[in-house]
């Protein structure tokens, strides 16, 4: 009987098969291939060479895709139950060193027992886009919108807020929303939104979020245009803590503003748009407002404007009454640069201390009545913001406390002489600050809601009649698609089920 040839595949450089088309190729047994074994070779022992040149480039791609999402599925399955494993190790050790009765144990294993078991049940549920019926549309970006929707089977109100895939390769801004949806996923401070679910299509991101009825900081301002000293301390002292809590998980926001400090019903303050701390808009793109500078270089010096020649150090009423007017629609359209620290624009590096400049803008603005740096448009407040020193100024007509002011020029300067965060509760201003309770005290304006799908605190006439299907975009290829794995995410709260 003749002996079977044997076979061997060749490795790549890391030492994994490659995924090929396989031509034998006979080697004399003295080769390196023979001589790497202390078995022998025969003269008809058959090697195999392989490569991936007869493979399509579309093979190839999808091999690779099948092979990252199958990572991706094992790791997470992986991460979970090391998750589930350390939970049970940790109720072991409490029920073993608690002196309760043997009864008592069995029902907290019981107990624990059925948590897991509808968590389980929560991960193997897919959460589609069908399962959200849209009430309105109450906010629109420069790449999506929110929505306030209802889930179907559980009539639970959510803030949907969507995000074309095509856009976001376009403008190289995956890493920043996926670090919105990490540090969402991370969160459990009270003063952060929440976010229940994360998934996606072909078309769209989709971040599922609590619904805060009460509409934003902004909103309030443009209908008080000031607030009290009293009430400015109260809403300042909240968005410390909003901010200190983005901090203790690692994160800068970066782009702390009106817009984005959300009222809950109770009238308290969350912190929301986590995407924006890393440039997720151009508000924080330090070369987009470089290039309006390059653009106001080359305009018509003869243009009646009022940042021709000089910019003014304050602004006309009538120029106020305008930035006020357009403020909404300059957020969707170019992005507000007035209260981005100077030291984010500069990119010569900076650290969460630029947050604290925002919160001083946002200060000044609700006791003075406008941004300090506003102007007709982005480019004017660039540039008066990287000259901050000549164009900080308080209007005489306008009464603040010595404490409030000095509070102000503490967190409006450079970076390396601004307050640090314990500094800022230090402070007299904050004098008598209950800073562990003030979540429990009451605000000096609660919302009057008619319903839970109540949207009168958002401006949403401002939209106009927007569709409830959400506009069919461009598509990604299924190789680039693979940018956005590991982006479901779902909330165990400890008593939902799927």
């Amino acid at each position: 009987m003749s002996q079977r040839p044997s076979f061997e595949s060749s490795r790549n450089t890391n030492g994994s098969p490659q995924l090929s088309s396989s031509t034998p190729v006979q080697q004399p047994s003295g080769s390196p291939g023979s001589s790497s074994t202390n078995v022998s070779r025969g003269e008809d022992y058959v090697y195999f060479e392989r490569s991936t040149e007869e493979f399509s480039s579309d093979a190839v791609s999808r091999a690779t895709a099948a092979k990252l999402k199958m990572e991706s599925y094992y790791k997470v399955a992986v991460d979970a139950a090391i998750e589930r494993n350390g939970r049970r190790t940790e109720l072991e050790q409490k029920l073993n060193q608690a002196m309760i009765p043997n009864e008592a144990k069995e029902r907290e294993i019981r107990k624990y027992r059925k948590l897991e078991s509808q968590h389980l049940r929560l991960r193997r549920t897919k959460i589609r886009l069908t399962d959200f019926r849209t009430v309105k549309v109450i906010g629109k970006g420069a790449f999506g919108e929110v929505r306030l929707v209802q889930k179907v089977d559980t009539a639970k109100v959510y803030a949907m807020k969507t995000l074309q895939k095509a856009e976001m390769l376009k403008r190289d801004q995956l890493a920043h929303v996926r670090a919105e949806r990490d540090l969402l996923a991370e969160s459990t401070s009270p003063w952060v939104v929440q976010l229940f679910y994360s998934f996606q299509d072909p078309l769209y991101l989709y971040l599922i979020m609590e619904f805060l009825p009460g509409g934003d900081l902004m909103t309030m301002l443009m209908k008080y245009d000031v607030f009290s000293e009293d009430v400015t301390r109260f809403y300042m002292a909240e968005c410390i803590l909003a901010i200190e809590a983005v901090h203790d998980l690692g994160y800068i926001h970066r782009d702390i503003k009106p817009d984005n400090i959300l009222i809950d019903k109770n009238g308290h303050l969350k912190l929301s748009d986590f995407g924006l701390s890393t440039g997720l808009h151009k508000t924080t793109d330090g070369d987009f407002y470089k290039r309006l500078l390059e653009q106001e270089k080359t305009r018509d010096p003869a243009r009646n404007s009022v940042q021709v020649n000089s910019i003014n150090l304050t602004m006309s009423r009538e120029q106020i009454a305008t930035w006020k007017a357009n403020r909404r629609k300059l957020v969707v359209c170019t992005g507000t640069p007035d209260y981005i620290a100077p030291e984010v624009f500069m990119l010569k590096g900076y650290g969460k201390e630029c947050d604290w400049w925002s919160l001083g803008a946002i200060m000044f603005e609700c006791l003075v009545g406008y941004a300090p740096f506003c102007s007709e448009n982005p480019s004017d407040t660039y540039k008066k913001i990287i000259e901050w020193p000549s164009y900080l100024y308080f209007p005489e007509e306008v009464h603040l406390s010595h404490e409030g002011e000095h509070l102000i020029r503490s967190m409006m300067t450079w970076a390396n002489s601004r307050l640090t965060v314990n500094e800022i509760k230090g402070h007299p201003f904050f004098y008598g600050a209950d800073w562990e309770n003030l979540r429990y005290i009451a605000p000096p304006f609660v919302p009057a809601l008619s319903s839970i799908t109540d949207t009168s605190y958002f401006p949403t006439d401002d939209l106009g009649n927007l569709p409830d299907q959400l506009e069919v975009v461009e598509q990604v290829g299924s190789d680039k698609d693979l940018a956005f794995l590991g982006f479901t995410f779902k909330r165990f709260t400890g008593a939902q089920t799927a």
